[in-house]
């Protein structure tokens, strides 16, 4: 009995684990370096999401709510508009709930020269 219940707890956590998406691209790059500072940035997800805060810190500001527009309901592809602050690294943080209703969040950097 206690390897039937061993075996169903891994395999509940294992679904859950499953259920939660993961970032698989930013724009730009996390890490990257460019020239310009973009009008927008771009997230997305392997599985959706709603986005429900991103923040931007950059070296010379303290860090800003981001506008997320229309951008409320579950998707895995986000594009949000972003303020020039000029060159330096900038800091995206931002948060979310899966479907699944447990709470994410993550952060990528880049930098303009």
């Amino acid at each position: 009995m206690k390897k039937i219940m061993t075996f169903a707890l891994m395999v509940a956590l294992a679904n859950g684990a499953l259920a939660h998406s993961k970032i698989e691209e930013t724009t730009p790059a996390n890490g990257a370096t460019i020239t310009t500072v973009p009008a927008e940035i771009g997230l997305n997800f392997s599985k959706n999401i709603r986005l429900t805060r991103i923040e931007m810190a950059h070296e010379e500001h303290s860090a800003v709510s981001l506008d997320l527009g229309d951008q409320t309901s579950f998707d895995q592809a986000f594009t949000i508009p972003l303020p020039s602050n000029g060159t330096g690294t900038y800091v995206i943080e931002w948060r979310g709930l899966g479907e699944d209703g447990h709470a994410m969040q993550g952060a990528f950097s880049f930098t303009v020269e």
